[in-house]
Protein backbone atom coordinates (compact mmCIF):
# COMPACT_ATOMS: atom_id res chain seq x y z
CA UNK A 1 0.00 0.00 0.00
CA UNK A 2 0.96 3.23 -0.76
CA UNK A 3 -0.28 4.87 2.23
CA UNK A 4 2.78 5.98 4.23
CA UNK A 5 4.73 7.19 0.82
CA UNK A 6 2.89 9.28 -1.16
CA UNK A 7 4.72 12.60 -1.27
CA UNK A 8 2.07 15.42 -1.33
CA UNK A 9 2.94 19.04 -2.81
CA UNK A 10 0.95 22.14 -3.42
CA UNK A 11 1.09 20.95 -7.57
CA UNK A 12 -1.98 18.53 -6.64
CA UNK A 13 -4.69 21.33 -6.54
CA UNK A 14 -5.26 23.27 -9.75
CA UNK A 15 -5.24 20.33 -11.69
CA UNK A 16 -8.93 20.48 -12.78
CA UNK A 17 -9.73 17.62 -10.55
CA UNK A 18 -10.26 18.22 -6.39
CA UNK A 19 -7.57 17.46 -4.53
CA UNK A 20 -8.83 14.19 -2.73
CA UNK A 21 -9.87 12.90 -6.85
CA UNK A 22 -5.51 13.22 -7.22
CA UNK A 23 -5.08 11.31 -3.65
CA UNK A 24 -7.26 8.95 -4.90
CA UNK A 25 -5.92 8.32 -8.43
CA UNK A 26 -2.78 7.22 -6.62
CA UNK A 27 -4.10 6.03 -3.07
CA UNK A 28 -7.39 4.19 -3.94
CA UNK A 29 -9.85 3.75 -1.37
CA UNK A 30 -10.51 0.27 -2.84
CA UNK A 31 -7.30 -0.83 -1.75
CA UNK A 32 -7.94 -0.86 1.66
CA UNK A 33 -11.20 -2.84 1.99
CA UNK A 34 -11.41 -5.47 4.79
CA UNK A 35 -8.58 -3.40 6.66
CA UNK A 36 -8.84 -1.11 9.51
CA UNK A 37 -8.82 1.79 6.70
CA UNK A 38 -12.21 0.77 4.81
CA UNK A 39 -14.43 3.45 4.89
CA UNK A 40 -11.87 6.68 5.32
CA UNK A 41 -10.96 8.42 1.49
CA UNK A 42 -7.79 9.37 0.60
CA UNK A 43 -7.20 12.25 2.56
CA UNK A 44 -8.83 11.62 5.67
CA UNK A 45 -6.30 8.52 5.22
CA UNK A 46 -3.46 11.16 5.08
CA UNK A 47 -5.16 12.96 8.19
CA UNK A 48 -4.11 9.51 9.81
CA UNK A 49 -0.93 9.17 9.00
CA UNK A 50 0.00 12.59 10.15
CA UNK A 51 -1.84 11.75 13.31
CA UNK A 52 -4.57 14.75 12.85
CA UNK A 53 -7.33 14.82 14.29
CA UNK A 54 -9.97 17.32 13.07
CA UNK A 55 -12.58 16.26 15.50
CA UNK A 56 -13.51 16.20 19.25
CA UNK A 57 -12.80 16.48 22.31
CA UNK A 58 -9.12 15.99 21.62
CA UNK A 59 -8.59 17.31 18.37
CA UNK A 60 -5.50 18.53 17.35
CA UNK A 61 -4.57 22.30 17.34
CA UNK A 62 -3.97 24.13 13.83
CA UNK A 63 -0.15 23.90 14.15
CA UNK A 64 -0.18 20.22 13.52
CA UNK A 65 -0.51 20.55 9.72
CA UNK A 66 2.88 22.69 9.44
CA UNK A 67 4.96 20.08 11.87
CA UNK A 68 6.16 18.89 7.88
CA UNK A 69 6.15 20.11 4.25
CA UNK A 70 4.12 16.73 3.54
CA UNK A 71 1.20 17.45 6.21
CA UNK A 72 0.98 20.98 5.47
CA UNK A 73 -0.88 20.29 1.96
CA UNK A 74 -3.61 19.04 3.56
CA UNK A 75 -4.39 22.26 5.25
CA UNK A 76 -5.98 24.17 2.23
CA UNK A 77 -8.27 20.80 2.21
CA UNK A 78 -9.13 20.52 5.42
CA UNK A 79 -10.01 24.55 5.02
CA UNK A 80 -12.36 23.48 2.19
CA UNK A 81 -14.20 20.72 3.73
CA UNK A 82 -15.22 22.96 6.86
CA UNK A 83 -16.81 24.97 4.56
CA UNK A 84 -18.58 22.54 2.46
CA UNK A 85 -19.82 21.06 5.81
CA UNK A 86 -21.28 24.23 6.90
CA UNK A 87 -22.98 25.11 3.34
CA UNK A 88 -24.47 21.29 3.21
CA UNK A 89 -25.84 21.85 7.06
CA UNK A 90 -27.21 25.04 6.21
CA UNK A 91 -28.27 25.07 2.60
CA UNK A 92 -31.45 23.99 1.16
CA UNK A 93 -30.31 23.69 -2.65
CA UNK A 94 -30.27 20.27 -2.76
CA UNK A 95 -34.29 19.66 -1.88
CA UNK A 96 -34.36 22.52 -4.81
CA UNK A 97 -31.56 21.50 -7.87
CA UNK A 98 -32.62 18.49 -9.97
CA UNK A 99 -29.27 18.72 -11.32
CA UNK A 100 -25.35 20.08 -10.91
CA UNK A 101 -23.66 20.37 -14.42
CA UNK A 102 -19.43 21.58 -13.66
CA UNK A 103 -17.44 23.42 -16.25
CA UNK A 104 -15.01 25.65 -16.76
CA UNK A 105 -16.40 28.87 -18.26
CA UNK A 106 -17.80 31.88 -16.46
CA UNK A 107 -20.54 31.60 -19.36
CA UNK A 108 -22.79 28.64 -19.94
CA UNK A 109 -25.40 28.08 -23.02
CA UNK A 110 -28.83 26.86 -21.29
CA UNK A 111 -30.81 24.05 -22.97
CA UNK A 112 -33.81 24.44 -24.41
CA UNK A 113 -36.51 21.67 -23.73
CA UNK A 114 -39.80 21.60 -25.52
CA UNK A 115 -41.69 20.07 -23.38
CA UNK A 116 -45.29 21.45 -22.10
CA UNK A 117 -48.50 20.31 -21.50
CA UNK A 118 -49.12 20.14 -24.94
CA UNK A 119 -46.83 17.51 -25.44
CA UNK A 120 -47.29 15.53 -22.49
CA UNK A 121 -49.87 13.49 -23.76
CA UNK A 122 -48.33 10.31 -26.12
CA UNK A 123 -50.95 9.63 -28.99
CA UNK A 124 -51.91 6.88 -30.57
CA UNK A 125 -49.91 6.77 -33.53
CA UNK A 126 -51.35 5.47 -36.79
CA UNK A 127 -49.32 3.86 -39.84
CA UNK A 128 -48.00 6.30 -41.72
CA UNK A 129 -48.63 9.17 -39.38
CA UNK A 130 -45.58 11.57 -38.21
CA UNK A 131 -44.72 11.81 -34.56
CA UNK A 132 -45.16 14.68 -32.84
CA UNK A 133 -42.03 16.65 -31.79
CA UNK A 134 -40.61 17.85 -28.12
CA UNK A 135 -37.70 20.02 -29.52
CA UNK A 136 -34.36 19.59 -27.82
CA UNK A 137 -32.53 22.51 -28.47
CA UNK A 138 -29.04 25.00 -27.63
CA UNK A 139 -30.47 27.96 -25.98
CA UNK A 140 -29.11 31.47 -27.48
CA UNK A 141 -29.41 32.95 -23.84
CA UNK A 142 -26.49 32.47 -21.78
CA UNK A 143 -26.21 32.06 -17.80
CA UNK A 144 -23.52 34.11 -16.47
CA UNK A 145 -22.09 32.64 -13.04
CA UNK A 146 -21.19 34.67 -10.16
CA UNK A 147 -18.43 34.47 -7.88
CA UNK A 148 -19.11 34.87 -4.38
CA UNK A 149 -16.80 34.35 -1.47
CA UNK A 150 -15.06 35.86 1.98
CA UNK A 151 -11.35 37.24 2.59
CA UNK A 152 -10.16 35.88 5.98
CA UNK A 153 -8.02 37.64 7.88
CA UNK A 154 -5.50 36.78 10.72
CA UNK A 155 -2.24 35.31 11.18
CA UNK A 156 -0.99 32.13 11.52
CA UNK A 157 0.33 32.90 15.49
CA UNK A 158 -3.14 33.83 15.78
CA UNK A 159 -4.37 30.02 14.83
CA UNK A 160 -1.33 27.42 15.48
CA UNK A 161 -3.12 27.06 18.69
CA UNK A 162 -6.34 26.82 18.25
CA UNK A 163 -8.23 23.23 18.40
CA UNK A 164 -9.33 22.89 14.74
CA UNK A 165 -12.82 21.80 16.51
CA UNK A 166 -13.15 25.50 17.28
CA UNK A 167 -11.79 26.88 13.66
CA UNK A 168 -14.22 24.37 11.92
CA UNK A 169 -16.91 26.25 13.13
CA UNK A 170 -15.88 29.96 11.95
CA UNK A 171 -15.18 27.61 8.87
CA UNK A 172 -18.40 26.31 8.56
CA UNK A 173 -20.23 29.57 9.45
CA UNK A 174 -18.85 31.37 6.37
CA UNK A 175 -20.22 28.29 4.24
CA UNK A 176 -23.50 28.51 5.96
CA UNK A 177 -23.37 32.01 4.77
CA UNK A 178 -22.36 31.20 1.35
CA UNK A 179 -25.11 28.87 0.93
CA UNK A 180 -27.79 31.37 2.07
CA UNK A 181 -26.49 33.66 -0.62
CA UNK A 182 -26.52 31.00 -3.33
CA UNK A 183 -30.29 30.07 -1.81
CA UNK A 184 -31.49 33.71 -2.87
CA UNK A 185 -29.80 33.63 -6.49
CA UNK A 186 -31.70 30.30 -6.60
CA UNK A 187 -35.09 31.58 -5.96
CA UNK A 188 -34.43 34.89 -7.94
CA UNK A 189 -34.06 32.40 -11.04
CA UNK A 190 -37.33 30.66 -9.86
CA UNK A 191 -39.39 33.64 -9.68
CA UNK A 192 -37.92 36.30 -12.77
CA UNK A 193 -36.11 33.37 -14.90
CA UNK A 194 -32.75 33.13 -15.98
CA UNK A 195 -33.05 36.11 -18.41
CA UNK A 196 -34.59 33.68 -21.30
CA UNK A 197 -38.43 35.51 -20.81
CA UNK A 198 -39.22 32.39 -18.49
CA UNK A 199 -40.64 34.25 -15.20
CA UNK A 200 -42.90 31.65 -13.00
CA UNK A 201 -46.27 31.92 -14.08
CA UNK A 202 -48.33 32.98 -11.15
CA UNK A 203 -51.63 31.09 -10.43
CA UNK A 204 -54.13 33.58 -9.27
CA UNK A 205 -56.08 32.97 -5.42
CA UNK A 206 -60.27 33.27 -5.51
CA UNK A 207 -59.65 34.70 -2.17
CA UNK A 208 -57.68 37.35 -0.61
CA UNK A 209 -56.08 34.97 1.72
CA UNK A 210 -54.75 31.13 1.44
CA UNK A 211 -57.24 28.21 2.45
CA UNK A 212 -56.38 24.80 2.50
CA UNK A 213 -58.93 24.56 -0.79
CA UNK A 214 -56.73 27.08 -2.48
CA UNK A 215 -53.42 25.07 -1.41
CA UNK A 216 -55.20 22.40 -3.26
CA UNK A 217 -56.13 23.88 -6.65
CA UNK A 218 -52.51 25.12 -6.70
CA UNK A 219 -51.38 21.46 -6.28
CA UNK A 220 -53.84 20.48 -9.03
CA UNK A 221 -52.59 23.14 -11.59
CA UNK A 222 -49.06 21.59 -12.03
CA UNK A 223 -50.32 18.80 -13.60
CA UNK A 224 -48.36 17.09 -15.71
CA UNK A 225 -45.35 17.88 -13.16
CA UNK A 226 -45.59 17.44 -9.56
CA UNK A 227 -45.47 19.80 -6.89
CA UNK A 228 -43.08 18.15 -4.58
CA UNK A 229 -41.69 21.51 -2.40
CA UNK A 230 -43.00 24.29 -1.57
CA UNK A 231 -40.56 27.33 -0.70
CA UNK A 232 -42.17 29.91 1.45
CA UNK A 233 -41.68 33.09 3.34
CA UNK A 234 -41.62 32.77 7.18
CA UNK A 235 -45.32 34.79 7.52
CA UNK A 236 -46.43 32.60 4.72
CA UNK A 237 -45.18 29.47 6.66
CA UNK A 238 -46.73 30.46 9.92
CA UNK A 239 -49.64 31.15 8.39
CA UNK A 240 -50.15 27.47 6.39
CA UNK A 241 -48.77 26.05 9.82
CA UNK A 242 -51.42 27.38 11.34
CA UNK A 243 -53.92 25.67 9.82
CA UNK A 244 -55.42 22.33 11.15
CA UNK A 245 -55.21 20.52 8.15
CA UNK A 246 -51.26 21.16 8.70
CA UNK A 247 -51.62 19.95 12.19
CA UNK A 248 -52.65 16.02 11.44
CA UNK A 249 -50.17 13.44 13.08
CA UNK A 250 -47.56 11.96 10.48
CA UNK A 251 -46.49 15.54 9.73
CA UNK A 252 -46.14 16.63 13.26
CA UNK A 253 -44.25 13.59 14.27
CA UNK A 254 -42.10 13.96 10.76
CA UNK A 255 -41.54 17.77 11.96
CA UNK A 256 -40.76 17.01 15.54
CA UNK A 257 -37.87 14.31 14.32
CA UNK A 258 -36.40 15.92 11.53
CA UNK A 259 -37.12 19.67 11.94
CA UNK A 260 -38.54 19.26 8.02
CA UNK A 261 -42.06 20.07 7.55
CA UNK A 262 -44.55 18.36 5.28
CA UNK A 263 -47.73 19.22 3.66
CA UNK A 264 -50.98 16.91 3.49
CA UNK A 265 -50.43 16.71 0.35
CA UNK A 266 -46.43 15.30 0.95
CA UNK A 267 -44.84 18.39 -0.47
CA UNK A 268 -41.89 19.26 1.44
CA UNK A 269 -42.26 22.89 2.67
CA UNK A 270 -39.26 25.15 3.12
CA UNK A 271 -39.48 27.88 4.23
CA UNK A 272 -36.97 30.90 3.40
CA UNK A 273 -36.64 34.88 4.19
CA UNK A 274 -35.40 34.99 0.51
CA UNK A 275 -38.61 35.50 -1.24
CA UNK A 276 -38.59 39.39 -1.28
CA UNK A 277 -42.79 39.44 -1.02
CA UNK A 278 -43.53 38.01 2.13
CA UNK A 279 -46.68 36.89 0.83
CA UNK A 280 -45.54 34.69 -1.68
CA UNK A 281 -45.72 30.89 -2.12
CA UNK A 282 -43.62 29.15 -4.89
CA UNK A 283 -44.33 25.70 -6.16
CA UNK A 284 -42.25 23.44 -8.39
CA UNK A 285 -41.13 20.34 -8.98
CA UNK A 286 -37.89 20.00 -7.60
CA UNK A 287 -36.67 16.85 -10.05
CA UNK A 288 -36.88 19.06 -13.52
CA UNK A 289 -37.58 22.60 -12.26
CA UNK A 290 -33.98 23.98 -11.58
CA UNK A 291 -29.84 23.49 -12.80
CA UNK A 292 -27.31 24.66 -10.66
CA UNK A 293 -24.29 25.61 -13.13
CA UNK A 294 -20.38 25.68 -11.24
CA UNK A 295 -17.07 26.14 -12.41
CA UNK A 296 -15.22 23.73 -9.58
CA UNK A 297 -15.72 23.51 -5.69
CA UNK A 298 -14.69 25.69 -3.32
CA UNK A 299 -11.67 27.66 -3.97
CA UNK A 300 -9.13 28.61 -1.41
CA UNK A 301 -5.84 30.45 -1.78
CA UNK A 302 -3.84 27.37 -1.62
CA UNK A 303 -0.49 28.30 -2.13
CA UNK A 304 -1.11 30.67 0.93
CA UNK A 305 -2.51 28.08 3.17
CA UNK A 306 0.48 25.62 2.68
CA UNK A 307 3.07 28.02 2.83
CA UNK A 308 1.19 29.63 6.17
CA UNK A 309 0.47 33.24 4.83
CA UNK A 310 -2.50 33.39 6.46
CA UNK A 311 -2.80 36.94 6.69
CA UNK A 312 -5.54 36.99 3.86
CA UNK A 313 -7.24 33.97 3.01
CA UNK A 314 -9.84 33.77 -0.03
CA UNK A 315 -12.53 31.43 -0.01
CA UNK A 316 -14.58 31.65 -3.08
CA UNK A 317 -17.36 29.53 -5.31
CA UNK A 318 -18.27 30.19 -8.82
CA UNK A 319 -22.14 29.55 -9.24
CA UNK A 320 -25.15 30.31 -11.39
CA UNK A 321 -28.88 28.82 -11.95
CA UNK A 322 -30.76 27.95 -15.10
CA UNK A 323 -34.63 26.70 -15.10
CA UNK A 324 -34.56 23.26 -16.97
CA UNK A 325 -38.97 23.12 -17.60
CA UNK A 326 -39.90 26.27 -16.49
CA UNK A 327 -43.65 25.21 -16.46
CA UNK A 328 -42.66 22.91 -13.66
CA UNK A 329 -42.28 26.40 -11.08
CA UNK A 330 -45.42 28.69 -10.49
CA UNK A 331 -46.19 31.06 -7.69
CA UNK A 332 -49.03 32.07 -5.92
CA UNK A 333 -49.23 34.95 -3.48
CA UNK A 334 -52.02 37.12 -1.35
CA UNK A 335 -52.91 40.17 0.06
CA UNK A 336 -54.64 38.74 2.79
CA UNK A 337 -51.53 39.14 6.20
CA UNK A 338 -51.61 42.94 5.52
CA UNK A 339 -48.09 42.98 6.89
CA UNK A 340 -47.07 46.23 5.64
CA UNK A 341 -43.50 45.05 4.46
CA UNK A 342 -44.17 44.96 0.79
CA UNK A 343 -46.76 44.99 -1.67
CA UNK A 344 -47.80 42.17 -3.85
CA UNK A 345 -45.98 42.57 -6.97
CA UNK A 346 -46.41 42.19 -10.38
CA UNK A 347 -46.28 38.71 -11.77
CA UNK A 348 -47.44 37.41 -15.16
CA UNK A 349 -50.29 35.62 -14.17
CA UNK A 350 -51.45 31.96 -16.16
Amino acid sequence: MSFDNIRLEKGMYGTGRSFTQTLESLDPSDNYKGTELEGLDAYERKLKRFNIKPTGADSSVLGKFFQTSNAAVLFPEYVSRAVRYGMDEASFLPDIVATVTNIDSMDYRVMDLNMTKDNATMNVISEGEVLANADFTVSDRTIRLKKRGRMITTSYDVLRFQRLDVVSIALKRIGAYLAQSLMADAIDVLINGDGGNNAAKSIALSTSAYTYAELIDFWTAFAPYELNTILASPTVTSYLLKMEEFRDAAAGLNFHGTGKLITPFGANLIRTSHITNPETMIGLDKNCALEMVKVGDIETDYGKLVDRQLDQIAITAITGFAKILPDSVKITHTDGFNTGDGGSGDYPTE
